[in-house]
């Protein structure tokens, strides 16, 4: 965590951070249209929601998904792509993007954007798992946030 942060029990914050959260959620989930309408909802000033609508947050917005970049080199061979995407899905982690070149030599280069939020394993188990099917020749760990 940055050391710009901070955990605070909500109990000791002013009530109005809170509504500044409901307020941005109004908005996001398009319940109004204005942020007129959502501080009036709210409860606070649109002042008070400008000051601080960048600032505070909920705690799910603070836990909002990890990300994961892997490229794969497979073998040209159907079903290659569908094993690799079985293995990753059932590890409880959500495919965000496929990119799959064209096959070249009898191998295709695949790269792939994973939210693990909610991965049952680790990334090293997942980059095993995934080293081990037959149809793929390597597996690489890009990027993990």
């Amino acid at each position: 965590m940055s050391k710009d942060y901070l955990i605070v029990n909500k109990k000791i914050l002013p009530d109005y951070l809170e509504k500044v959260i409901e307020a941005r959620t109004l908005l996001e989930n398009h319940e109004v249209s204005t942020v007129t309408e959502a501080v009036a909802k709210a409860g606070i000033s649109r002042n008070t929601y400008y000051k601080y609508k960048d600032f505070v947050f909920s705690q799910q917005e603070t836990s909002l998904s990890r990300h994961a970049v892997l490229t794969l080199i497979l073998r040209d061979e159907a079903g290659s792509l569908s094993s690799v995407i079985s293995t990753v899905t059932e590890e409880k982690t959500n495919i965000l993007t496929i990119s799959q070149a064209l096959p070249v030599a009898g191998k295709a280069n695949v790269l792939i954007t994973l939210d693990i939020t909610n991965m049952k394993c680790t990334m090293d188990d997942l980059t095993a798992k995934l080293k081990s099917l037959r149809s793929v020749r390597s597996v690489h760990l890009d990027a993990i946030e």
